[in-house]
């Protein structure tokens, strides 16, 4: 793996060396090791079983953005539909264990893990999809993103995708998340195990997100503790015209120990009297 790292890192500071047969057999090994699990872009660090932090892995990222240069676009056809890219699509679903409705695409390159659904829905290079997660219609996994096990993407999700800066965190979702209907994780921002966002929440590292469960207001930004149940909000900012709303998003709860970790979206917002 040294080696692996010694000649991506190489290759990074001189794009010269992209034409050598070695180097290009080390990018395309990393990509494989990728698309197989066994390397991340981004991975946890644990202690005493529980995950203490996320490690980026700027090697591994650097091996994806050098993937591109190294590849000739080619013509794709699957029956009779046709595409025109660089990237080859992920195959041999059936022997992975994974089931994959169609129209669901994901990129050669992304891991994904036995047990998941991917239902019409599209997964980038680099990303990590573990297993028992449900992807649902048109829901996107961006390039690197992190998906934890047992997470339910619900239809029209955006997972945003970061290749660079280097140094930048992906998103992050973490085991036993659901994420409601049309909502949008972008920038970095990493969700905790077991959190709910309600529809339509969209976190990005700005937006602020607000405990409003006790007596006073928490603020966090850019992450989401764990088992919370956010829902979208708006606060009051003034401006040279005047003041005018603008989206933050709420943590109104916990999620209880006695709501299953199947339920649906619904039931456990209605826990906390939300409406739906």
């Amino acid at each position: 793996m040294e080696k692996l790292q010694s000649q991506v890192e190489a290759a990074w500071d001189n794009r010269e060396l992209l034409k050598e047969k070695e180097i290009v057999v080390a990018i395309e090994t990393v990509i494989d090791k990728i698309d197989k699990g066994e390397l991340r872009c981004a991975a946890p660090i644990l202690e005493g079983g529980e995950i203490k932090e996320w490690k980026v892995n700027e090697w591994v990222k650097k091996a994806v953005v050098l993937y591109f240069p190294i590849r000739k676009m080619e013509t794709i056809e699957v029956g009779p539909f046709e595409f025109h890219d660089k990237m080859a699509l992920k195959k041999n679903y059936a022997a992975a264990g994974i089931r994959v409705v169609p129209h669901a695409i994901a990129r050669y390159g992304a891991y994904i893990s036995k047990g998941v659904v991917l239902m019409p829905s599209y997964v980038n290079i680099g990303a990590y999809v573990d297993s028992g997660t449900m992807v649902d219609t048109w829901a996107t996994v961006g390039s690197c993103a992190q998906i934890g096990k047992d997470v339910h993407l619900s239809g029209g999700v955006g997972i945003g995708g970061v290749l660079e800066p280097l140094q930048a965190a992906p998103v992050i979702i973490e085991d036993g998340c659901f994420i409601g209907s049309r909502c949008i994780v972008v920038e970095g921002v990493h969700v905790e195990k077991e959190a709910v966002l309600g529809a339509n929440v969209v976190l990005t590292k700005s937006t602020r997100i607000i405990d409003v469960s006790g007596d006073k207001p928490i603020e966090y930004k850019g992450r989401v503790p764990s088992r919370s149940v956010v829902i979208p909000g708006s606060l009051t900012k003034e401006f040279p015209a005047g003041n005018y709303q603008v989206p933050c998003a709420l943590i109104i709860g916990k999620r209880k120990a006695s709501t299953d970790l199947k339920t649906s979206l619904n039931q456990v917002l209605r826990d906390f009297e939300v409406a739906v």
